[in-house]
């Protein structure tokens, strides 16, 4: 009797454990409301990266047409970075709910090559490691819009400078070795081990 009784209360108790992964919910919808306010402050960005079109063009000096090209230049930088922040939170959105919720059966359902490339996650560090190519990528940026507005007045500029790009591509250059060496550079269905079918299943 104490055995059964002992059994019962530990199957409710796990079943307790089991239905607790829905909290996850409150992070897989953070993350995606704070991905569409991204997209939404990249949009008006990018809309008033447009109309600064019509003053440059009516601009007749060289220097202020260049001090407007800078500023154009850092604003679309601006925007491709939030838009990358954008991605991390919508990969992080999804994947959280792919791998403690349930499988989104409606994106495999016309055996979408888009929803095989964006939500094949199969373990927790499968989605740290695309999570990191593309904060990876949001750093690069990042530093790129730094750049744009460094003075370099000595040797020692020009050398933080170059060292910062050296470590860029011996970033770059070491990711996609890793990445190659793995097999992570297959996209296609097809290519890669276990389909939508097999992840449904």
């Amino acid at each position: 009797m104490d055995a059964t009784k002992k059994s019962v209360i530990g199957q409710g108790f796990e079943q307790l454990l089991w239905k607790a992964r829905w909290a996850v919910l409150l992070a897989v919808v953070c993350s995606i409301l704070a991905a569409l306010i991204m997209f939404y402050i990249s949009a008006v960005d990018t809309f008033y990266a447009v109309n600064m079109l019509h003053d440059y063009y009516q601009l007749d000096s060289s220097a202020a047409r260049g001090v407007m090209r800078a500023e154009a230049v850092g604003m679309v930088v601006k925007v491709i970075d939030i838009f990358l922040l954008a991605i991390v939170l919508m990969i992080f959105g999804l994947g959280m709910y792919e791998l403690y919720i349930s499988k989104i059966d409606h994106a495999y359902e016309n055996h979408d090559e888009s929803a095989e490339h964006m939500l094949s996650v199969n373990s927790l560090d499968e989605l740290k490691s695309r999570l990191g190519k593309v904060i990876m990528m949001v750093l690069i940026v990042k530093f790129f819009e730094m750049a744009i507005g460094m003075e370099i007045d000595g040797m020692k500029d020009l050398l933080t400078f170059s060292g910062g790009i050296l470590l860029i591509g011996s970033t770059l250059f070491v990711t996609e070795k890793v990445s190659r060496k793995k097999g992570e550079w297959k996209t296609r269905a097809s290519d890669r081990v276990g389909g939508p079918e097999d992840r449904r299943s």
